[in-house]
């Protein structure tokens, strides 16, 4: 955009000299060919457009949301994340070690808490470590169920058994 430096004069009101600023810009084609344009606005019913120009950046970003939470809040959201993508750890040890992890997280914000008081609660590594072993037993049953499945259907589809060639010869019906 061009930068305005003309000043208005002592008699104009500012409403107006802003209004003469627009105008003239308007008539020079300043504001042609703007991104968005032609496109109707988002009136939603909740007039929060910084929301949305805020949902649009991020996205152009190519951030997360989660960044701009306070610390609390996003420690409680890890605290979630970790206990619903139990399954997806190689072991139990690693479960343990992410848990860990986290609390000593939890508990250094504890000592010297920044930003709202928000309580979080510490993970409970024997719980993740209970339910990662039974994601685990679940896991390897629906392995079993499917490889108990993959066979019987290779079964199915073996041809049936066809006679050696010579089945076929005179002197081999004779008998």
């Amino acid at each position: 955009m061009e930068k305005v430096t003309e000043r208005k004069p002592k008699d104009m009101s500012f409403r107006s000299g802003v209004d003469q600023q627009i105008a003239g810009a308007e008539e020079r084609g300043v504001f042609d060919d703007l991104p968005g344009a032609g496109r109707p606005l988002d009136l939603s019913g909740d007039g929060d457009f910084t929301g949305k120009w805020l949902r649009d950046y991020v996205r152009r970003e190519g951030a997360s949301f989660e960044d701009a939470l306070p610390l609390p809040l996003r420690l409680r959201k890890e605290s979630e994340r970790l206990a619903e993508t139990i399954a997806s750890f190689p072991s139990e040890a690693a479960v343990r070690a992410a848990a860990s992890d986290l609390n000593r997280r939890i508990m250094d914000w504890r000592r010297i808490p920044v930003g709202p008081p928000v309580y979080v609660k510490l993970a409970d590594e024997e719980a993740l470590a209970a339910a990662w072993r039974q994601a685990r037993e679940l896991a390897v049953a629906q392995r079993r169920e499917q490889a108990a499945r993959d066979a019987a259907a290779a079964l199915a589809r073996r041809p049936a058994r066809r006679w050696p060639p010579w089945h076929r010869l005179p002197w081999h019906r004779a008998r």
